[in-house]
């Protein structure tokens, strides 16, 4: 019998995660070429979330890595850059240290 279903990691990438039952999230937000812009949306999605079981920055950190490393080979190597831009950006925003 040929498996009909998407896996679930498969679907959650190809839909931004707007479906995690964690948070959500604005369609198309990793999709954006601002690391601002993504960092700044997360964010906004994890301090609003009642689901997540974390604090807002762990959560939001976790919902951009889960994403990047979903999407694993199928990101170019910019949209690659952008996404780990915007993990320093949510750091920043959060008061963190970025990375270096």
């Amino acid at each position: 019998m040929a498996k009909s279903k998407k896996k679930w990691s498969q679907d959650v990438t190809e839909h931004s995660t707007e479906h995690s039952d964690a948070m959500d999230l604005k369609e198309g937000v990793f999709k954006s070429d601002d690391p601002k812009k993504i960092a700044r949306s997360v964010k906004h999605s994890a301090e609003e979330s009642d689901r997540r079981k974390s604090s807002p920055y762990r959560a939001a950190m976790s919902m951009l890595t889960f994403y990047i490393d979903r999407a694993g080979e199928q990101l170019t190597k910019k949209r690659r850059g952008a996404l780990e831009k915007a993990k320093d950006e949510l750091r920043k925003d959060f008061g963190r240290q970025p990375k270096d």
